[in-house]
């Protein structure tokens, strides 16, 4: 009979650990299970509950049986009404993580990671697994949304070890692509921790060079990291860079214009495409056949890839041309993995397409990086009348205004002889002038008063030819706003030498390719020692030509690091999600008829 009663008291005692095992203590309150009512019926049960602790959980759970029902609005109105001092630690943590996910689906990650800041997040930890990661989830999310990149992702190692299933690889896949696109710097793996390991593996991979480089590199770090969670299941993007380096690039198809509109730029970039194909061969290298086909020719893309296709082609540079580039990236898959050298309208193509090539918004982007960098607030802008000066005034306004800048004034340039009335009704010289010649009136004599410009503009973004540029630095000279910095794209460069016409100029900042900037470039000189007009605008083109042809084989390492970078001669080369190459550029001055470098700051 003893025996037997200590069996019970046992196994009460067992039942009685486990259900506090589930279950944060009664301290932190019971959490909204999910419930068999609808929301309506628990709202109505909340308006008849007999105490306001009661009616508020039950609100709580109506709030969040909204938001699992895909009906965001109606859980926020619920939420509202829900007040939290009437909750428990553990009730107050599920509804700040459900005001968190409310606010992510908003895209307002501030509000998110304000609602996560709440008081009762110090016992995150005693609530159950599943709570704390749904908590997690939400707040990795958010921190990665505010850019808060590094914080991101150790929130996302913290609840790894809670997760299964497809859960946990997904979870896996984005603790790696937090960390894969930190740049090196920020790469310290100084701790022995999941953390210092993940990071180990992303240095390891982005300072090796080539593909056989990085996989000596990955292998290496799974030796010394075999316990490592990444070590165990390797991230997707590895995996693929793993069968990248199996599959070397044998032959590769140059798919240029030879005749019509645009064979001169064709044969620009064909012969910086072989240049640096020769250069490969001089130092050792197995470099791939090089095919050609004339785009000009074509008759249908698809009877090239069949040709291509039945040459060995793996991989197709070019077209050039805009509309067959829109034409490629209007379908859902290509039969080889293609690089085109210019840009489509849409964002998304399909997943074997790649596009390059030298778009003036990039330009845009980088002026407005360098001026913040600089600690500039408030820009203005002058840029050609038309179409190309409308898409640079989007990129340039959308990157400024996204990272905090504001504008506040923008003119578009087209008739010469109006040059002066625009940059005049640009820094409000005339309601100056107004103001001065009232003051005469009114003194009944004349008064020694100079027109007063306009405070508030601290520089001004200017996308221009060289002709127009000529007359824009002058005018602005004349209208007392010769001392605003002018920060340009690399269009108002014309590379001639012209020293005259530098001097009409002086002052003015530009960013340019490293092609036109660094002349002692080994492989540059070689080029223009067979091709003068290397040297000028057209080297733009050249450097083009080049760096196509590193980034052949490199694509797919690209993709598979985000952040990563190809220091190239017509920028540093980065790729965004939709697989679209960007460059970033190096910056240069106008002084005393001389174009100087300008130090790099801080990407």
């Amino acid at each position: 009979m003893i025996a037997c009663l200590r069996l019970f008291t046992a196994l009460c005692l067992a039942a009685l650990l486990a259900a506090c095992a589930s279950s944060p203590s009664s301290s932190l309150g019971e959490l909204p299970r999910t419930p068999d009512a609808s929301i309506e019926q628990l709202l109505e049960q909340a308006t008849q509950a007999k105490t306001p602790e009661k009616a508020a959980l039950l609100r709580l759970s109506a709030a969040d049986l909204a938001y699992r029902q895909g009906n965001a609005g109606q859980s926020a109105q619920i939420l509202q009404q829900v007040p939290m001092e009437q909750l428990k630690p553990g009730q107050q943590i599920f509804a700040s993580t459900l005001s968190a996910e409310l606010a992510m689906t908003r895209n307002q990650p501030k509000a998110a990671l304000t609602a996560l800041s709440h008081p009762s997040l110090q016992h995150l930890s005693e609530m159950p697994e599943d709570q704390q990661v749904r908590t997690g989830t939400v707040h990795a999310r958010a921190l990665e949304a505010d850019g808060q990149t590094l914080a991101a992702a150790r929130e996302r190692i913290f609840i790894a070890p809670m997760l299964k299933g497809e859960a946990a690889s997904k979870n896996h896949e984005a603790i790696w692509t937090l960390i894969a696109s930190l740049p090196t710097d920020q790469l310290q793996p100084n701790t022995s921790d999941d953390l210092g390991g993940w990071m180990g593996l992303a240095l390891a991979v982005k300072t090796a060079g080539t593909l056989e480089q990085q996989q000596a590199a990955i292998d290496a770090w799974r030796a010394q990291n075999p316990k490592h969670p990444a070590a165990i299941n390797l991230p997707l993007p590895l995996t693929k860079l793993k069968e990248l380096a199996s599959q070397p690039l044998s032959k590769i198809a140059l798919l240029l214009p030879q005749d019509g509109p645009l064979a001169a730029v064709g044969k620009a970039l064909r012969e910086g495409f072989m240049a640096a194909h020769y250069q490969a061969q001089q130092a050792g290298q197995k470099p791939p056949a090089i095919e050609f086909y004339d785009s000009s020719k074509l008759t249908s893309m698809d009877e090239f890839y069949r040709k291509a296709q039945a040459d060995g082609v793996q991989l197709v540079v070019g077209p050039l041309e805009k509309p067959l580039v829109k034409q490629l990236s209007t379908r859902p898959q290509l039969p080889i993995t293609t690089l085109a050298l210019n840009y489509s309208e849409g964002d998304q193509g399909p997943a074997q397409l790649f596009q390059f090539g030298l778009a003036a918004e990039d330009e845009a982007r980088e002026v407005s990086r360098r001026a913040r960098a600089d600690g500039l607030h408030r820009a203005a802008i002058m840029v050609p009348k038309g179409e190309w000066g409308e898409r640079v005034l989007r990129a340039f306004s959308q990157d400024w205004q996204a990272n905090g800048g504001s504008i506040v004034a923008t003119e578009r340039v087209d008739q010469p002889v109006q040059l002066a009335q625009q940059i005049a009704d640009m820094f409000q010289l005339r309601q100056s002038e107004a103001r001065a010649k009232s003051l005469q009136n009114a003194a009944g004599t004349n008064v020694a008063a100079q027109p007063s410009r306009r405070q508030d503009i601290e520089f001004i973004f200017l996308a221009a030819t060289p002709q127009q540029a000529q007359q824009i630095k002058p005018t602005l000279n004349f209208q007392y706003a010769g001392d605003v910095p002018v920060y340009a794209t690399s269009h108002v460069y014309s590379a001639s030498g012209d020293v005259n016409q530098y001097n009409d100029m002086n002052g003015i900042r530009f960013c340019e390719t490293p092609w036109l900037l660094e002349t002692s470039d080994p492989l540059r000189q070689q080029v223009v020692a067979q091709w003068p007009q290397a040297a000028g605008s057209l080297g733009r083109l050249y450097a083009m030509g080049v760096d196509a042809y590193r980034l052949a084989p490199r694509l797919g390492q690209l993709k598979a690091l985000p952040d990563s970078r190809i220091e190239g001669e017509s920028g540093s080369l980065g790729m965004t999600q939709t697989q679209r190459v960007v460059r970033q550029l190096p910056w240069a001055q106008f002084v005393s008829g001389q174009v100087q470098r300008l130090p790099d700051t801080p990407r």
